[in-house]
């Protein structure tokens, strides 16, 4: 019987797409310290496909455009800056982040403060109206003040 998870080193990938992924790219990588790892250009100067890496994790995106799987995705902007998902990055410097977030001009959702749970973090939105949660709360670390179970995560 096969299990459904590939064993790779990054099994879940966020997918963003952004009206101009080029500066979409130079937020993300000066600010939040991702990395380029390619990029694939379109004929007419927009992205087709980036993949940004964050340690051992990474993020994919592209430029927004008007095709089958580009109709499937609303900008926050186009719903009134909601989002329905957003992304965790775990640190480990929180306020180092919060710093070169306020820097760059990035919108701070939620103060920096130190969670009940554990960690330290803070919830900002990027240029274009994306959240990322930022924190030094790392679920995978097993430590006095993470939860001892799934309901107190919540």
């Amino acid at each position: 019987m096969s299990s459904i998870p590939k064993q790779t080193l990054c099994g879940v990938i966020p997918c963003l797409r952004y009206r101009d992924a080029h500066a979409a790219i130079d937020w993300l990588c000066g600010t939040l310290g991702f990395k380029v790892q390619f990029v694939v250009p379109e004929e007419d100067g927009s992205v087709a496909h980036a993949q940004l890496t964050f340690g051992n994790s990474m993020v994919m995106l592209g430029s927004a455009f008007d095709t089958p799987y580009g109709r499937l995705l609303k900008q926050p902007d186009d719903i009134g800056g909601f989002v329905t998902q957003s992304t965790y990055l775990v640190v480990n410097d929180a306020d180092l982040v919060y710093g070169r977030v306020l820097e760059a001009g990035g919108r701070i959702l939620l103060d920096i403060k130190n969670e009940d749970y554990g960690g330290r973090g803070f919830t900002c939105a990027d240029p274009e109206g994306h959240i990322w949660s930022i924190g030094t709360y790392d679920p995978y670390a097993t430590s006095e003040s993470a939860p001892t179970n799934a309901a107190s995560a919540t």
